[in-house]
């Protein structure tokens, strides 16, 4: 098992090379993918083929190893709905909308967790300086070079876990008004790990998937706390304040992760830094469009959280903006507006106090618990 450090193997130790900004981004990226493409006289169907053929390593077993995974992860999350995360909706009494999607948040919060942390030991924990140096990822490349043990393992876990998300997606989770998106962010994502695995582009991807997977953590946590902050026909103040501190720091670590240190970090390696370490890269072109296209799915779902940041700066309840309105949500609403001195017990903070004093919340009276 081999690690690749600051080096470049024949001229001794290189100076870590500052990250850019997004102007030097923007300008140097373009004016080499330009270049590239100028110069690129025999691209086209046939030399994509022969680079195909003669650059990619995956063995049938690691394909048999990766269905069978993605098979397990389906059942390993069915029988933790099942047998405890089901259980634990029923015994906090959960409202009926938020016990029956109480279950996913739970399986992909256990999931980004674990993932997230591997990910982590293996940046900072280790000898790989990806993070602190992001063009050393290229460095050494070979075509159909070994893929140390713990990145392979890395690529194992998340590459079967995204292939059960694209069926678990349709067929498991709540639909919601991005899901379309999600199924094509499952498929891009998975196809980034597949190639890059394939291409021996793994230094690479380990450092995409740090740097996305800390957001999902965040996410699926504040979920649950939106969920369990109604549990038992009361109102707890602590998971309504953790739902709101989570959904804050979560819009922090999106635009942080996602939209700074993912262009300015991978981008740039992989759009600059991967054709000076190595000038006739394989499909630099594929790659690098991949990437860009998860990069406007960052920012598209940016527009979710702006959206959802207003609500929390607003004082109104805090849901995702991703659900679709149900049935219940717009009878109360149309009956708020049919009798609008309903709306003049308020205690200040968007939750409605009945005549009796107690705590009421989409239409159904709590008690009030910390």
């Amino acid at each position: 098992m081999s690690s690749h450090t600051g080096d470049t193997g024949d001229t001794g130790p290189v100076e870590v090379e500052p990250m850019p900004g997004y102007l030097d981004l923007i300008t140097r990226a373009s004016t080499v993918m330009f270049n590239a493409w100028r110069d690129c006289s025999t691209c086209g169907l046939e030399l994509s083929k022969r680079t195909l053929l003669d650059n990619a390593y995956i063995t049938l077993t690691e394909i048999a190893l990766f269905f069978f995974c993605a098979f397990l992860w389906t059942q390993v999350r069915r029988g933790l709905t099942e047998s405890l995360f089901k259980p634990l909706a029923q015994w906090w009494r959960l409202m009926p909308k938020d016990a029956a999607k109480m279950p996913e948040s739970a399986w992909k919060l256990v999931f980004y967790t674990m993932s997230w942390s591997y990910s982590t030991y293996l940046l900072f924990f280790t000898s790989y300086s990806f993070f602190q140096d992001p063009p050393s990822v290229f460095y050494n490349w070979k075509s159909g070079m070994s893929v140390p043990a713990d990145i392979a393992i890395a690529y194992l876990i998340q590459g079967s876990f995204y292939g059960h998300s694209i069926y678990a997606t349709v067929y498991m989770d709540a639909w919601r008004k991005d899901s379309a998106v999600m199924v094509v962010h499952h498929i891009i994502t998975l196809a980034l790990i597949s190639f890059s695995y394939a291409f021996r582009y793994h230094n690479v991807g380990i450092l995409v998937l740090f740097l996305h997977d800390i957001n999902d953590i965040q996410l699926e946590f504040t979920k649950l706390n939106v969920y369990l902050k109604s549990r038992g026909g009361g109102y707890h103040l602590i998971n309504d304040v953790l739902s709101n501190m989570g959904s804050v720091s979560f819009s922090i670590t999106w635009f942080w992760f996602r939209l700074y240190w993912f262009p300015l970090k991978v981008l740039y390696a992989t759009c600059v830094s991967s054709l000076q370490s190595v000038p006739s890269i394989p499909f630099y072109f594929f790659f690098n469009t991949l990437l860009l296209t998860l990069l406007l799915m960052n920012i598209y779902w940016f527009l979710f959280i702006v959206v959802f940041v207003v609500k929390v700066l607003k004082v109104k309840e805090v849901n995702d903006v991703r659900e679709y309105e149900d049935e219940d949500g717009n009878k109360a609403a149309a009956g708020l507006l049919k009798n609008p001195q309903a709306e003049n017990n308020d205690d200040g903070a968007g939750h409605h106090i009945s005549a009796q004093g107690k705590h009421v919340q989409n239409g159904i009276t709590k008690d009030k618990h910390l």
